[in-house]
């Protein structure tokens, strides 16, 4: 579906907080770390959550899975100061890509695409809150694209143990946007063997069906990515100090590769258009081709029909008015030879206009 419900009713309070019936069990993990520290845990409370913020870790990321405990997303936005319409737009997963800064963090939304097993293409929401050195994401479910960035993490590779949580942000929002590539190759890899099957007009499996289906998936990660070119512009231009001028160059390669996917996006859209309109050439010019056939060979048997009808009229043949060819002993082989003369003929005639 390209559209979901939403959990609010219509003239309720802003900034009420209600939980979509189909929401997952929420869960709490833990990376909180620094250059020479690192403390990762599955964490059921708040009171858990603040025994490692007594740590002083440089950066403390939280990510919550699953919003079905609005108790506890709750008790996370009094801990950290979020405020309550960001929290609602937290519950409420219909939202565009969007940026909304806060007085105790900055809100951001994105829509994270995958590809699943059981699903297909996937598409939810992910929410993030950026503070003073800490990143909160809150997912709809299990499972993400940020596994390779906890393994930075882990390890310590490159800069990401070294910097601040705006650069944690910056690499959360990256692998969302750096996932999309390999779905569009996917994407592109498909259209390339069904423009083969088209040109080549190679058996009779449908066309028109897995066209359409690609072109859903196109429509979708448009939705998803297209306003987030606007989204990561706003990240860009934030003012305070939560986010620094280098990371702030980071973004802009981020703004690259949204413009980048979004064309492609846009491209693919015209292929899967233009083979549609092939697809639909090919079956009204093999129709015309049939249609003509038919028409030529109704055109030659029109004559002879004649014929056979001129002569199949049973009338008395001891008349001095009646065909005197009913009486003669060749007169049926001398009309079928007639009959071929004709249609040979014809079908020279046709064949000299270019009609065949």
């Amino acid at each position: 579906m390209l559209s979901s419900r939403r959990q609010h009713k219509v003239g309720e309070v802003p900034g009420s907080l209600n939980a979509d019936p189909e929401a997952e069990p929420t869960r709490m993990r833990v990376l909180a770390y620094g250059p020479n520290k690192l403390h990762e845990a599955e964490c059921k409370t708040i009171e858990e959550i603040q025994v490692i913020q007594n740590r002083d870790p440089t950066v403390l990321w939280l990510d919550v899975r699953g919003l079905a405990d609005v108790q506890l997303v709750q008790a996370i936005g009094e801990h950290f100061g979020l405020h309550r319409l960001a929290l609602e737009d937290v519950l409420s997963t219909d939202q565009r890509p969007k940026v909304e800064p806060y007085y105790a963090a900055d809100f951001a939304v994105v829509r994270m695409a995958q590809r699943l097993e059981e699903r297909g293409l996937d598409i939810e929401q992910v929410s993030f809150f950026l503070g003073a050195g800490f990143v909160i994401t809150f997912q709809q479910r299990e499972g993400d694209v940020f596994e390779p960035i906890r393994d930075r993490i882990r390890t310590s590779r490159g800069r990401i143990r070294t910097v601040g949580a705006d650069y944690l942000l910056y690499a959360l929002i990256d692998a969302v946007v750096d996932n999309v590539f390999p779905m569009l190759e996917h994407i592109s890899i498909r259209l390339e063997d069904e423009e083969d099957r088209i040109l080549r007009g190679r058996g009779g499996e449908p066309v028109i069906e897995p066209l359409y289906a690609v072109r859903r998936e196109l429509i979708l990660l448009r939705r998803a990515l297209w306003p987030l070119r606007e989204a990561v512009a706003q990240l860009q231009k934030l003012e305070g100090e939560r986010i620094s001028e280098d990371t702030r160059l980071y973004l802009r390669d981020v703004s690259d590769h949204v413009v980048q996917i979004v064309e492609l996006l846009e491209s693919e859209r015209e292929l899967v258009s233009t083979l549609m309109d092939v697809h639909l050439s090919q079956v009204s010019h093999k129709m015309n081709e049939v249609m003509k056939v038919l028409t030529i060979i109704a055109t030659i048997f029109i004559p002879l029909g004649f014929l056979a009808g001129v002569y199949g009229m049973n009338f008395d043949t001891a008349s001095p008015y009646n065909m005197p060819e009913l009486g003669w002993r060749y007169g049926y082989p001398a009309v079928v030879t007639l009959m071929l003369l004709i249609g040979i003929g014809m079908l020279a005639f046709f064949r000299r206009k270019r009609w065949l």
